[in-house]
């Protein structure tokens, strides 16, 4: 049966432009329409207060692909009434910069004084010169400065720059918001009924991105008008779509259930089976780099000090994908994995990380005791900070058997309990070692 879609407004009639691209068509033309990001565009939250308060501020707006970056920006120059002038970071240059500059002056000094907004999409494509060319007219207030960008803001943007500016980070949309924008494709007609399944699907492949979305809606529009179709169906969605579809079927092989799946093999030591999860995802269409991150994890979590190497040749896997790209990189990620899962496996320093943490939540602050505190004043030493400190490195074996260095009575808490595998057999007999060594030169011992 066809789904009927919910009641949800369309977009300003003004803008329906049948030969608009559907993206445009549907693009919010104000605040209210904006689909996803309410943690950020709520009543009383951060972006929300700035386009109320009438005064803009540079700022950066983090986040995947899809996700309103650009319509953000364009609704803060409405808002403001501002001229908008958009630049390119992957084709465009510190000419583009300068003729930015020269259009802000021009709006500035005009019979109409106007503001104006600089939007960077992909600021992070741009070197650091040509990041920091903008900074004098940021610092002057000729324009106010927006970027967008997919990556972490605090290793592709310049300090100096990312110090001036805002950081706004941008949500995935939920499904509920990818349901939204086909209904609201739906309200102004722009494509038939859709049936339950086909939009599970639909929505499942979006993956929250509203642009990937939009552009398989409208390809869905066309060839059903050419068929003379009045409702797509599942069967008929994945004919037209075909395999591109197919390969990244989130609607019937959650993603989620298979990325579990792979580190469940490599914990499981299982390699044939990791590297056929590993290739299931990137056949689907996963992010090698989401898959990089995925088994840095999984050296730290599964595997850990059983053999610290693995850590090491997971970050040398991604490096490795980062120079090479697709395909070449992938055989190193395809190596990482295989070691990963053939490596011994220990979640000690997992579970200390979690006990160390669930022990501070509920633990009060305890006072640094006075001899492990540091002493740069004379102030300080005539307190007694430090007093009493052994230096182990004039110990014997570098160790000062009896030292504490815990807060005053706590009793050890035993965080970190080394598993009899790999290298964690001889730090646990390391370990053990010490403790004997240390309850032997206790004061009651």
């Amino acid at each position: 049966m066809a789904k009927l879609s919910p009641a949800v407004p369309p977009v300003s009639p003004t803008v329906q432009n049948i030969n608009q691209p559907l993206a445009e068509r549907l693009r919010p033309r104000t605040l209210s329409e904006v689909i996803g990001q309410q943690h950020l565009l709520g009543e009383g939250l951060p972006l929300r207060i700035a386009f109320e308060s009438g005064r803009p501020h540079s700022c950066i707006l983090w986040g995947p692909p899809g996700v309103g970056k650009t319509t953000i920006a364009r609704l803060m120059a409405d808002a403001f009434d501002a001229q908008f002038i958009s630049i390119s970071a992957v084709l465009g240059g510190v000419k583009d910069i300068r003729e930015a500059v020269e259009r802000a002056q021009v709006a500035r000094d005009g019979l109409m004084a106007q503001s104006t907004i600089v939007f960077v999409d992909e600021v992070h494509r741009f070197n650091k010169s040509q990041q920091d060319a903008f900074l004098p007219h940021v610092e002057s207030g000729l324009f106010t400065f927006i970027g967008a960008t997919t990556e972490n803001p605090s290793f592709e943007v310049n300090s100096a720059l990312l110090s001036r500016a805002a950081v706004y980070v941008l949500q995935p949309l939920t499904e509920d918001d990818l349901r939204q924008i086909v209904a609201r494709a739906q309200a102004i007609q722009a494509v038939p009924a859709i049936e339950s399944s086909a939009e599970d699907r639909l929505v499942a492949y979006a993956d929250g991105d509203a642009r990937r979305l939009l552009n398989t809606l409208e390809t869905l529009a066309v060839a059903a008008q050419s068929e003379k179709r009045t409702t797509i169906d599942d069967a008929w969605l994945l004919r037209v779509l075909g395999e591109r579809m197919r390969r990244y079927d989130k609607g019937g092989e959650q993603f989620y259930d298979t990325i579990s799946a792979l580190h469940k093999s490599v914990r499981g030591s299982d390699p044939d089976a990791s590297l056929y999860w590993f290739m299931r995802m990137l056949d689907g269409g996963a992010d090698p780099r989401y898959m990089a991150r995925r088994l840095v994890r999984m050296a730290s979590e599964d595997i850990g000090l059983a053999d610290p190497r693995a850590l090491r040749l997971a970050l040398d896997a991604a490096e490795v994908y980062e120079r090479l790209g697709t395909p070449e990189g992938e055989l190193a990620l395809a190596q990482c994995v295989i070691y990963l899962a053939m490596a011994p496996k220990s979640n000690a320093v997992y579970a200390a990380y979690n006990a160390a943490k669930a022990w501070i939540k509920k633990d009060g602050t305890r006072p640094v005791p006075m001899h492990l505190r540091n002493a740069p004043t004379k102030l300080m030493k005539e307190l007694d900070y430090g007093k009493g400190y052994r230096y182990a490195h004039d110990e014997a074996d570098g160790f000062a058997a009896g030292e504490r260095y815990l807060p005053d009575g706590m009793a050890e808490p035993g965080f970190y309990q080394p598993v009899p595998r790999g290298l964690e057999l001889r730090i646990g007999e390391k370990l053990q070692e010490l403790r004997a060594r240390n309850a032997q030169a206790a004061p009651d011992a």
